[in-house]
């Protein structure tokens, strides 16, 4: 599995979604109903835990998007 496939496995999962979207750039903080605070929390653990890292409280609330949330994985040495 790679990097990039983990991140989204780490997406679907704590967002609870039945399918992975066609397009993971589309999604936003709240801009689905299945992304709110608490999913928010589920997916800042499945990313430690899939990456083997702990995101700091900045990393842990600008992560506002997929993008961001790639960018800041990579941010922590992890290639994507």
């Amino acid at each position: 599995m790679t990097n990039l496939e983990k991140l989204r496995g780490a997406f679907v999962e704590a967002l609870g979604l039945a399918a992975a979207p066609a397009d993971f750039e589309s999604l936003t903080y709240r801009g689905i109903a299945e992304w709110d605070s608490v999913a928010h929390m589920q997916l800042v653990a499945a990313i430690e835990a899939a990456f083997e890292l702990m995101l700091d409280t900045d990393d842990v609330i600008g992560m506002s998007s997929y993008g961001k949330a790639r960018e800041i994985v990579g941010k922590h040495g992890v290639e994507l």
